[in-house]
């Protein structure tokens, strides 16, 4: 019945003008009043109906309304039949599919278009996000042999909160304290974990910190930070080559160009490969209170990954390499996701220089595992393990050091979103 009336919709429209989402609403609800079949259908169902032929034209068909479910965290579609949600840490498979392949391409190429970016078979791989700020991939045929593969990942609607973070046990008020602290007194912090442990979201928190009179520009492959209460924000995003004959611009051409652009604090969504060697090079001029993310198992493994991706921007001396992430580098705050889905932060560790030819780090948190209760919730705390031994930053900020300084986060924590 749905793509029966459809296409008789398709065929009735005047592709003259411009419809609004109205008149589109009010040719749907002529075509039901006309549909013969339909008369033993209730209300509901002919309200759901018309929701998805609306969606399916205007929207991004069945995937609209699992955008609109604020308890989906994940969307992962294994080609038009194959449709996989996450639910509080739950993968669950839909019955809901796409009509047909070319539907599943036809949403595809409306979500790339949004955001200028675009996607074939001669380009086959395409990093894109929706309106809400949602990251978007997209693999097609021939690399993808099932199928237009797409993954979304979803963010909160409303930004989370250090409040937040210290009510679901992500991080022990204590740490909390320091961290911003540190942020204000402009630590260049790097957040490292694996994927899904939260490194965007922490990242947004912590910016939260930042001083409001600072200039910030953030670079990122898909935006997504959610930087909030900062007037003068420069956001940076790369872009793919195409067909058109528009050059590739990627993440070291949009550092390089931000050095020029007089920033306070640079704010590199994510480092994967050469961009680390530009991206420390700021670290290393002057740009106090610059953050970073990126993908490793611990602090320790993260900087060895750092030392890697270096090396393929431009051939170094190593000792010199480990100097720049060294001087570099203040604090590396390393996420997991526990084996009951939680996300926590499971270690804060201090660079405490570089010497006979190793970076040494200096652990000021860890978390430690105390077992979990009858529903399998994993029981712990983020303990305490040295003080800080650097503190020159948070002198010259005017702002006292602390072993065991503790602020009161208040404000009334919304949503229901985690880290």
């Amino acid at each position: 019945m749905k793509q029966k009336l459809e296409q008789q919709l398709l065929d009735k429209m005047d592709y003259s003008r411009e419809l609004a989402d109205d008149e589109v609403k009010e040719q749907i609800d002529n075509l039901l009043l006309q549909e013969e079949g339909m008369r033993l259908w209730t209300v509901q169902q002919r309200q759901q109906l018309k929701h998805e032929i609306f969606c399916s034209l205007r929207r991004l068909d069945i995937l609209q309304s699992l955008l609109e479910d604020d308890s989906i965290t994940e969307i992962m579609i294994n080609g038009p039949n194959a449709v996989f949600v996450e639910r509080e840490g739950q993968i669950q498979s839909l019955d809901r599919h796409f009509e047909s392949g070319e539907k599943l391409l036809h949403v595809i190429q409306r979500i790339v278009a949004g955001c200028n970016r675009s996607v074939n078979e001669a380009s086959p791989i395409v990093d894109a996000r929706l309106p809400d700020g949602s990251r978007v991939n997209v693999v097609l045929n021939p690399i993808a042999i099932n199928g237009p593969i797409v993954t979304i990942r979803r963010f909160p609607n409303k930004a989370v909160t250090m409040e937040q973070l210290i009510q679901w046990g992500s991080i022990s008020e204590e740490a909390a304290a320091e961290l911003t602290d540190w942020v204000r007194a402009g630590f260049n912090i790097f957040i490292s974990g694996g994927t899904g442990s939260g490194k965007t979201t922490f990242l947004n928190v912590l910016s939260g910190f930042i001083p409001s009179d600072e200039r910030i520009i953030t670079i990122e492959d898909s935006a997504e930070l959610q930087i909030q209460g900062i007037p003068n924000l420069v956001r940076m995003e790369t872009r793919n080559e195409n067909v058109e004959g528009c050059n590739a611009v990627g993440i070291r051409d949009l550092i390089r160009t931000a050095l020029r652009m007089r920033p306070d604090r640079i704010i590199v969504g994510e480092v994967r490969g050469g961009e680390a060697l530009d991206m420390m090079t700021a670290f290393n001029t002057g740009h106090d209170g610059s953050m970073s993310t990126g993908h490793a198992n611990s602090a320790a493994d993260m900087l060895s990954r750092l030392e890697t991706m270096i090396l393929m921007g431009m051939e170094l001396p190593l000792s010199a390499v480990k100097q720049q992430i060294a001087s570099g580098i203040d604090i590396v705050v390393h996420l997991g996701r526990l084996r009951d889905k939680s996300r926590r932060v499971l270690e804060i560790s201090e660079l405490d220089g570089c010497a006979e030819g190793e970076i040494h780090l200096h652990t000021l948190y860890r978390f430690r595992e105390s077992g979990s209760d009858d529903a399998g919730k994993v029981l712990g705390k983020l303990e305490k393990e040295g003080g800080l031994r650097h503190g020159h930053k948070l002198e010259a900020a005017g702002i006292a050091v602390s072993q065991s300084k503790k602020t009161v986060f208040s404000g009334q924590s919304e949503g229901n979103a985690k880290l």
